[in-house]
């Protein structure tokens, strides 16, 4: 085993944590699902729920913050 894989090792273990985290508090944020570009449709008693918005924002902020982290 090499330095590497434990670096490797360490960093998937930060990440779960980091996911877990989101997960536990990501029903208490205000407007995380609920913003204007959000789709949702309903027939009968089918619901679609395509969270476009909140995809785009999630995407922005992780590419921001794993460029502050690769510099």
């Amino acid at each position: 085993m090499t330095p590497t894989f434990g670096r490797i090792l360490i960093l998937a273990g930060l990440l779960i944590a980091l996911v877990g985290l989101i997960l536990t508090f990501a029903p208490r944020l205000p407007l995380l699902g609920k913003l204007p570009g959000d789709l949702s449709f309903k027939w009968g008693s089918a619901c679609v729920y395509i969270p476009v918005a909140t995809c785009v924002i999630l995407s922005v902020l992780l590419t921001i913050i794993l460029n502050i982290f690769r510099r």
